[in-house]
C-alpha cells in the first residue's frame, strides 16, 4: 500500500462540500438482505461462504427461510432503514424464486430493491421488482481479481452491468478495501465506473475471516479509506456512495461521511440496536453534521410483535424485536 497523500484532508473538505451540494445532508441505514449461506463458486479468497461451502452437505439446508426473509424486510421498513440489495451465493435461489422475493419486499418497502445475487445472463426476467443490479468487482485491480475470485470473471461482471443498462436498470458495484490493491488502483476504479455508467458504488473494509488467506491482514487505515472515497466523490459528484465499516471500527463513520458516502452499512442490525455501539452510530452521523434517515436507538419504532404485512411472519417479527432489545454489549 503506498503513502497517503499529504493533502487528504483538503480532498475530504472538497469531497464534503460536493457531497453537500449534490446529494444534501441526508445519510441512510443500509443492511443487506441475505438469502443463504451456499455460494456454488465458493472460491473468492477473502469470503466466509468460501470457507463453509466444503462443510455444506445440503445447500438447500443453506437457505434462509422465506418468510424469514420478509419479516426482516418488514422490520428494515419500521426502522426506516435502506435494504442495500438483496444477496445471496451462486446456484442458491432460481431467477424466478429470486424474482418472486424482490416482487414481495417491493411491496414491503414500496420501492424496488438492488439485486446483488451474482453474475446472470436471465435479466430480462425481471422487471419494476428491481432497481438496479450490482456488481460484484470486488478489488480495484484486474489481475488481483483474476487471482482472489477467480470463478467471478471481470468480464462476465462488465457484460452483465452493460446489460443491465440497456435494459433500464441502474448499476452498481462492490468494492473491498484491503485486499492488497492500492491508491495507484484509483485510477482503474475512475475508468471503470466511466466506461460502465456506474451509478453506485458500495466499499467495504475488509473483513479477516478465520480459514482465509487474510485471516491475520489488518483492515486499511481509516485515512487510506477516506482517500479512496474522496477520490471518487470529487471525480463522480453525482454518484451515490455507501461505506462499510464494522462494529469494532465505528470511528469511521464521521470520516467516511466527510468523505463522500451517503449511506453506510455492514452492521449487525438487531445486536447493535439500541446498544451503545447504536448510540455511537448515530452519534458519528450528528457530529458529522448530516441527518440520519433510520434510527438504530428508538425502541418506539420497533413496533408491535404481530406483522403488519401476513401473520405467518409473526414468530419471526417477535423474534427479531426481542433481539433488539436484548442487550448483548
Amino acid at each position: 500500500m503506498i503513502a497517503m497523500s499529504s493533502n487528504i484532508f483538503d480532498l475530504m473538505k472538497k469531497a464534503n462540500k460536493i457531497t453537500l451540494d449534490n446529494h444534501g445532508d441526508l445519510v441512510t441505514l443500509e443492511r443487506a438482505v441475505f438469502l443463504s449461506w451456499w455460494c456454488d463458486k465458493g472460491d473468492c479468497a477473502f469470503c466466509y461462504m468460501s470457507t463453509q461451502k466444503n462443510k455444506i452437505k445440503d445447500p438447500s439446508k443453506a437457505k434462509r427461510k422465506i418468510p424469514n426473509i420478509y419479516a426482516e424486510a418488514e422490520m428494515c421498513k419500521r426502522l426506516n432503514w435502506n435494504i442495500e440489495f438483496l444477496s445471496g451465493g451462486y446456484e442458491s435461489f432460481t431467477t424466478l424464486e429470486i424474482k418472486k422475493i424482490a416482487t414481495n419486499i417491493k411491496n414491503i418497502m414500496g420501492d424496488g430493491v438492488w439485486l446483488n445475487t451474482g453474475i446472470t445472463d436471465e435479466l430480462e426476467e425481471f422487471g419494476s421488482e428491481i432497481k438496479g443490479i450490482t456488481g460484484a468487482v470486488e478489488i480495484a485491480n484486474p489481475k488481483l481479481h483474476k487471482k482472489i475470485c477467480p470463478s467471478k470473471e471481470l468480464d462476465q461482471i462488465s457484460n452483465m452491468l452493460e446489460k443491465a443498462g440497456d435494459l433500464g436498470f441502474k448499476k452498481a458495484i462492490t468494492i473491498i478495501l484491503g485486499l492488497g490493491e492500492t491508491l495507484e488502483d484509483i485510477d482503474y476504479l475512475i475508468d471503470y465506473i466511466k466506461t460502465y455508467k456506474i451509478d453506485r458504488v458500495i466499499f467495504y473494509s475488509l473483513n479477516p475471516h478465520k480459514e482465509t488467506i487474510y485471516a491475520n491482514s489488518s483492515q486499511p487505515a481509516s485515512l487510506y479509506y477516506a482517500e479512496v472515497v474522496s477520490r471518487i466523490r470529487i471525480e463522480f459528484p453525482k454518484i451515490e456512495i455507501i461505506c462499510g465499516t464494522w462494529i469494532d471500527n465505528l470511528a469511521n463513520i464521521g470520516i467516511l461521511i466527510l468523505s463522500g458516502a451517503n449511506g453506510i452499512t455492514k452492521f449487525p442490525l438487531f445486536k447493535m440496536f439500541g446498544t451503545k455501539y447504536g448510540k455511537r452510530v448515530e452519534e458519528e452521523v450528528k457530529f458529522a453534521g448530516r441527518k440520519l434517515k433510520g434510527t438504530f436507538t428508538d425502541k418506539n419504532q420497533l413496533g408491535n410483535p404481530q406483522s403488519e404485512i401476513d401473520p405467518s411472519l409473526d414468530k419471526f417479527i417477535k423474534r427479531y424485536i426481542k433481539e433488539s432489545l436484548k442487550n448483548k454489549y
